[in-house]
Order: structure tokens, then sequence, then C-alpha cells
């Protein structure tokens, strides 16, 4: 993990760099495809769904959640990127759906810089890696 900072700007630029993204997702998937079946299950797609942090309050202190209430939550996560609803997710449906969801993180984050904790490999931290990667070839 890192501390990192970064502004709606960092995610549109590394979304809209359809090389670059491109990349980014297909590596992303096929460390998720544990089986290398070209589709993500439930099982495999869980543990992303977890990373999404949907639970965590204020100043890292996770939420007691019920069982039955997580399992609804993920399941509901599962199904916004299993957009055929056959119980898997392809590497289209999930490229679909993570590129909705990073603009949907630009969007609230907006056009201030924040700093923020990112994992090694995360999509957002290709993103600063790529913004930073433009500032030294510049």
């Amino acid at each position: 993990m890192s501390v990192e900072v970064l502004d709606s700007g960092t995610i549109i630029n590394f979304v809209e760099d359809e090389e670059a993204f491109s990349v980014s997702i297909r590596h992303h998937f096929s460390c998720l495809d544990t089986d290398q079946d070209g589709l993500l299950s439930y099982a495999e797609m869980l543990k992303e769904l977890q990373s999404l942090r949907v639970f965590e309050t204020h100043f890292g202190i996770d939420a007691k959640t019920e069982p039955e209430e997580l399992a609804r939550v993920y399941d509901s996560l599962f199904l916004q990127f299993d957009h055929d609803l056959n119980g898997t997710v392809d590497l289209q449906e999930f490229m679909t759906e993570t590129k909705r969801m990073l603009l949907a993180m630009a969007n609230g984050i907006g056009l201030l810089p924040i700093q923020m904790v990112l994992e090694k490999d995360s999509l957002l931290k290709k993103a600063v890696e790529k913004e930073s990667a433009t500032f030294v070839a510049a």
C-alpha cells in the first residue's frame, strides 16, 4: 500500500487511454480468473468485491455487519457486473462495469487533489502510475 495524490483527471485520463486501460483490465481480470476459463464466477469475484470496502466506516474501523446483509450486498454487487445474468462475468462485462465505477469515482472525487491509500496492484494505483509516467516523460 502507498499514499498517493489523485483527482478526477487522474482517473478519467486513465480510463480514456484505451490501450493502458485495456491492458490493466485484462491483467486484473486474468489475476481474478483463478481457473483461467475466461469467466469470473461469484467465488472468483468475491475477493474483488470485498476489496471495495463498502462496509468500512470512518477512521478505518470496520462496521459490524450481519452475514445475511453482507451476502445481499455482495450478491447485488456481483449482479452489477453480470449484465446478462448468466451467473458469470466475462471480460467485456468486467471492463464495462469497472469503467463505469471508475468514472463514478472520478465524478465523486472532483477536481481538487486528494490523498488516498492505494493497494499496490489496484487500478487506481495504475492510474496514478500512468499519470506519473506522463509527468516524467514531459
